[in-house]
């Protein structure tokens, strides 16, 4: 199993106003598969997701990751993980802005022991030909590429996404959906998505749906619709 969610319980808060987000949260999910988080605002999704990348770590239960548990990790050792082997999405893109777009990825491969090629990237992203502009000259879909292009150049063992598509038109939407499908194609890379858009669960290969910190569904896709098709 390459992803193994065990009994992960998170709190936040204290006394009386301390609050449950997780509630013994236990799931598995393969190497390459696409795998969505789907729940409504507050289940508990994003703290998941921010726990299994080490960005927070959970009260209780343990994130296993290859065969090895982050909970066992040094600070130093955490970090090294992280750079090595997650690549984050968010929905702030977090560009660097006296960068041009090429040097902002290139920074994602200064992480990395075996980055993928940078001009590669900026073909499948579509931005070869904007590579020399800095991001307040690109729209807000070509600048979520950037980001895109940023967290895959470390050739990322998983890519954790938080709501990618939330400050993006249906069109552009549909557009970073393809360019996450394709990368998950081309690269296995193993994707984990937070959204609030049900629809796009059905491109998933795995479905995980949260509420109230606990999980209601965890079920495989029979028949994955691509993301060209999809409709909201």
């Amino acid at each position: 199993m390459f992803l193994e969610i065990n009994e992960i319980k998170k709190s936040f808060g204290e006394g009386e106003s301390r609050t449950e987000v997780l509630k013994g949260i236990n799931a598995k999910i393969e190497k390459g598969e696409f795998c969505v988080l789907l729940g409504p605002s507050g289940s508990g999704k994003s703290t998941l997701l921010n726990i299994i990348g080490g960005i927070d770590s959970p009260d209780s239960g343990f994130i296993s990751i290859n065969g090895e548990k982050t909970a066992d990790m040094s600070e130093k050792a955490l970090t090294q993980y992280r750079r090595k082997h997650l690549g984050y999405i968010f929905q702030m893109y977090n560009l660097i802005p006296n960068l041009n777009i090429k040097e902002n990825i290139e920074v994602g491969a200064y992480l990395s022991d075996a980055p993928l090629d940078v001009d590669d990237i900026l073909k499948t992203l579509g931005l070869y030909e904007h590579r020399h502009k800095l991001p307040n000259q690109l729209s807000g879909g070509q600048q979520q590429r950037t980001a895109i292009g940023r967290a895959i150049v470390k050739n990322p063992d998983i890519l954790l996404c938080d709501e990618p598509t939330g400050a993006l038109d249906s069109k552009t939407s549909k557009d970073i959906l393809k360019l996450i499908e394709e990368i998950n194609q081309k690269y296995n890379s193993t994707i984990v998505m937070v959204t609030h858009n049900d629809s796009i669960k059905y491109m998933a290969d795995r479905v995980i749906t949260l509420r109230d910190g606990v999980i209601r569904h965890d079920r495989l896709n029979e028949k994955k619709i691509p993301a060209e098709e999809l409709e909201w």
